[in-house]
């Protein structure tokens, strides 16, 4: 198996968060996760990942950070 993908957008200006987590969905593998990085939580993200298929997990991390979690569901270890 692959390992995660890691995506670390923090602090960066829309749209380039958006665009960088969505080329990580793009090239996401069967198995393998993508962990975002982010300086505000991404509410628009999760109705796009809804529309494809793909299940998150977000959780608060330092510095007022968010850390999600993109996998395909059933395949969240």
């Amino acid at each position: 198996m692959k390992p995660d993908i890691e995506v670390d957008a923090r602090w960066l200006d829309p749209p380039e968060p958006m665009e960088k987590v969505l080329d990580a969905i793009g090239r996401l593998e069967s198995g393998q996760r993508i962990r975002f990085l982010i300086h505000r939580e991404p509410l628009p993200l999760y109705n796009l990942l809804k529309q494809m298929g793909l299940a998150h997990r977000t959780r608060p991390i330092e510095d007022h950070c968010y850390e999600v979690t993109i996998f395909e569901p059933g395949s969240e270890s």
